[in-house]
């Protein structure tokens, strides 16, 4: 940062020795660029075009890709949503700022990266999802989702008007709020910092309209790795409750009505069956009913047609294309929604001097090993979507390999900015890499750590390293096993090589080098783990 000031110096000194009128301070301001931080909850890397054609098309999102820069190994430090949050709008890891787990609290006296953007003279503003606290600090304004929020007739915390309803379905109204922001309240003579944040594709998914008429319709390849026997891996993966036939929820999640699982005499589930459905529905107008029953009344007839001659394998098929049709509806309304923004940009003369980006919160299971939700190291929870888009900064339509984290987002902006970061911080910005200067970035394993345990879906707790190459994950609490990938040769993470021989070199390198980052990032030892425990067992024992 003194070197850029120098710079700075230099250059307005030569502008004034030659006699040459020096920009106003209101010029340098507007030559700041604007930032647009869109980010999704629980949006799969896989359910990208830009990422995999495979299951979904995603034109608007691919957009920020093909006019930027598009990460292949970008990932989280706690895949698990409000943590996630948390790292972001701080820069440091759960265990320092606080929120290492949904239930946690998060400590306040964490410094935010909108509030030094805010001191800094930029106009600030939040729409949609945060998931934790009603009052964001740095805000100069912001309209967001109480908890999980509904898709259907949310209500919102608003910062004039308190608790507030709004019609219609959630993605397009938190779009609509940002729109209006941006063309009403905008402030042209100062940058902007947004932060426009989906609710979808959350759990228990309910398309628009449009979408589930459409989406139900539709067949999805599986993956290849639906129904694995975890045969390769410790006890984590064979006692995790994510399975999609033995775990799903039929009527939130697969979206039968109570009568129909009464008909076939299907048990409620371990939780939420009835409950979650329920309160959304009864969020719907009545004509939003009538549509919604037009299409999954069907839905739940052909099923009871079918099940008396379905064994498991059948199930877990019908399961998993109900899960497809539902979350990948969801999205199509995202993709739609960050369309809108993007042309109001281009439309507006804004494109050009706004750093966009499109992230989601963490990775999510679409039926990979037969999972859906997250919260392991494992590729497709720990991976996460990660596509910026600067014209006349970024080069459009690369592709990025190095190991970067959500951790690194608030340094970037700051350092796109100009702007200081805190020495507390523990990211690294992203410029040397959005901007060409690759030799400059010298991260080569990120750290990773997930806390939430025991609890709903009953991952264990885990720590890793992660290169390029290998992935070394330690499980501890309950157990005490470890797991080493082999990332090039084994992509699906199918086989646990930590025992064999060939490999016995690359353990000791690498919990070597997994110590030295729990001392960087001052991560604590199991044993300093105690209170946080207690807190979780308790927690645990009084929501199950």
């Amino acid at each position: 940062m003194k070197y850029t000031n120098l710079l700075y110096l230099l250059f307005f000194g030569t502008l004034f020795s030659c006699g040459t009128k020096p920009q106003s301070n209101q010029a340098k301001v507007n030559e700041r660029p604007n930032i647009l931080f869109i980010m999704s909850d629980d949006h799969a890397y896989q359910a990208i075009s830009a990422y995999d054609k495979t299951l979904t098309t995603t034109p608007n999102i691919d957009r920020i890709a093909n006019e930027g820069i598009k990460f292949n190994n970008a990932c989280v430090t706690n895949s698990i949503c409000s943590p996630s949050r948390a790292v972001i709008l701080t820069g440091k890891h759960s265990h320092i700022n606080g929120k290492t787990d949904n239930n946690f609290p998060f400590n306040r006296d964490n410094v935010t990266f909108p509030q030094i953007f805010q001191k800094e003279g930029y106009q600030t503003a939040m729409f949609g999802k945060l998931h934790f606290g009603n009052n964001p600090k740095g805000f100069d304004q912001f309209k967001i989702l109480i908890g999980q929020g509904h898709y259907y007739n949310p209500t919102f915390i608003t910062k004039e008007e308190g608790k507030k309803t709004y019609p219609g379905y959630v993605t397009d109204i938190v779009t609509d709020m940002t729109l209006d922001w941006l063309e009403k309240e905008r402030d042209k003579e100062k940058p902007f910092m947004l932060m426009y944040l989906h609710k979808a594709p959350h759990r228990e998914w309910l398309p628009k309209a449009k979408h589930y008429q459409e989406y139900t319709k539709k067949t999805f390849k599986e993956p290849s790795t639906l129904f694995d026997d975890y045969a390769g891996r410790g006890t984590a993966a064979h006692t995790a409750e994510m399975n999609i036939l033995k775990h799903m929820n039929w009527a939130g999640d697969s979206k039968l009505y109570p009568e129909t699982m009464e008909a076939l005499g299907i048990p409620e589930g371990s939780h939420w069956d009835y409950d979650a459905f329920n309160k959304e529905r009864d969020r719907m107008t009545e004509e939003q009913k009538k549509q919604w029953d037009a299409v999954y009344q069907p839905v739940n007839e052909e099923f009871k047609k079918n099940y008396a001659s379905m064994d498991k394998k059948d199930l877990m098929k019908w399961r998993y294309q109900r899960y497809m049709q539902d979350y990948l509806g969801t999205i199509a309304s995202v993709d739609e929604n960050v369309g809108r923004v993007l042309d109001y940009l281009d439309d507006n003369d804004l494109a050009d001097n706004t750093l966009v980006v499109y992230t989601s919160d963490q990775g999510f299971y679409l039926g990979e090993h037969g999972w859906f939700d997250k919260r392991f190291a494992y590729n497709e929870s720990f991976k996460t979507p990660l596509l910026i888009r600067w014209p006349n900064k970024i080069k459009a339509g690369i592709t990025n390999e190095e190991m970067v984290q959500n951790l690194d987002f608030a340094q970037t902006f700051l350092a796109a900015a100009g702007i200081a970061a805190p020495n507390d911080m523990q990211g690294e910005s992203l410029m040397p890499l959005l901007t060409g200067n690759d030799a400059e970035w010298d991260r080569d394993a990120v750290y990773y750590h997930y806390y939430e345990y025991p609890s709903i879906h009953m991952v264990k707790r885990h720590y890793a390293i992660i290169t390029k190459e290998y992935k070394l994950i330690h499980y501890y609490y309950d157990v005490d096993e470890w797991e080493l990938f082999d990332r090039k040769k084994d992509p699906n993470e199918l086989r646990n090589v930590y025992d064999d021989p060939a490999y016995a070199a690359t353990v000791t390198q690498l919990k070597k080098d997994l110590a030295d980052l729990r001392v960087k990032y001052k991560d604590s030892s199991e044993i300093d783990q105690r209170l946080l425990n207690m807190y979780l067992e308790s927690k645990y024992a009084k929501n199950r």
